[in-house]
C-alpha cells in the first residue's frame, strides 16, 4: 500500500498543457511518489501558493516548484523574482524546466534564486531521463 502522506507535492507552472501532460507522464514513468498540481501561468501559481479563492483554498503547500520560463501574463523570471522575495515562499526549491538552453537564461534564473535548471528535451526517452535526473535530485531530496 502506498503511503500518500509521504508523496511529494509538486507545483508545475507550464502554459502548454501538452508539455504539462508529458512532464506528468515522465514523473509516472520514473515511479516517483509525487502529486503533481498544474497551473498555466505565474498569476495562477501565486493564487495557488497563497491559497486564494475556492479553487485553491485547500491546496497543499508544494515541496517543489517546476517552472517554465516563457509564459504569457507573467514570465517565469517575474514569478521567480516575486516568490524569492517573499519570506512565506522563498524556501521552496524552484527548478526551472524550460526549452531554452541559453547560458544567459541559466545564469539569470540562478541569480533570481532558482535552485536548478533543466532543458526540456524534444525526445520522449530523453524527457524521461531528464525528469529522472531531476526527480532523484529534487523529488527524492524533498523527503
Amino acid at each position: 500500500m502506498i503511503d500518500i502522506m509521504s508523496a511529494r507535492v509538486i507545483l508545475l507552472i507550464e502554459d502548454e498543457s501538452g508539455d504539462a501532460g508529458l512532464v506528468q507522464w515522465a514523473i509516472g514513468k520514473n515511479k516517483f511518489l509525487a502529486t503533481l498540481h498544474h497551473v498555466a501561468d505565474g498569476h495562477e501559481a501565486l493564487k495557488f501558493l497563497r491559497r486564494e479563492g475556492q479553487k485553491y483554498g485547500a491546496v497543499p503547500r508544494p515541496d517543489l516548484i517546476l517552472l517554465d520560463l516563457n509564459m504569457p501574463r507573467m514570465t517565469g523570471r517575474e514569478f521567480l523574482s516575486l516568490i524569492k522575495r517573499d519570506a512565506s515562499f522563498n524556501n521552496i526549491p524552484v527548478v526551472v524546466l524550460t526549452t531554452s538552453n541559453a547560458e544567459s537564461d541559466i545564469l539569470e534564473t540562478r541569480d533570481l534564486g532558482a535552485s536548478d535548471y533543466y532543458t526540456k528535451p524534444m525526445d520522449l526517452n530523453q524527457l524521461v531521463e531528464t525528469v529522472g535526473e531531476l526527480g532523484k535530485r529534487w523529488i527524492n531530496a524533498a523527503r
